[in-house]
């Protein structure tokens, strides 16, 4: 399973960002059931993609990530390359369509 590193204020998150060529930021809420669901899912499809950095936040804990990263619901998934968004799933995420997606993106990008 792919390690999960824990963002708990903007400044690390947009550290995190920085730091890493593929960052992937998994933002949940506690009281849902759909982010408890997703999370090992989506663990588990990045063990396929060891470049890509997996950081979690809780949304209730870092309030102001809904207007930095414009977030209307939970669970939303980002996917930055060098810093730009090049991917966002939210809610009801399709994970044949997202492997599809990053495989496309990690193809384009090398």
């Amino acid at each position: 399973m792919t390690d999960l590193e824990e963002l708990t204020s903007i400044e690390a998150i947009e550290r995190f960002i920085e730091d890493h060529t593929f960052s992937f930021l998994y933002v949940s809420r506690e009281d849902c059931s759909v982010c408890h669901a997703i999370l090992p899912k989506l663990r588990d499809l990045l063990t396929q993609f060891p470049r890509v950095s997996l950081g979690r936040i809780q949304a209730e804990a870092v309030g102001e990530i809904a207007s930095k990263f414009l977030i209307f619901t939970a669970p939303t998934l980002l996917l930055f390359v060098e810093g730009k968004e090049f991917l966002r799933e939210d809610r009801f995420v399709q994970f044949g369509e997202l492997e599809r997606k990053l495989n496309q993106i990690m193809n384009f990008v090398n």
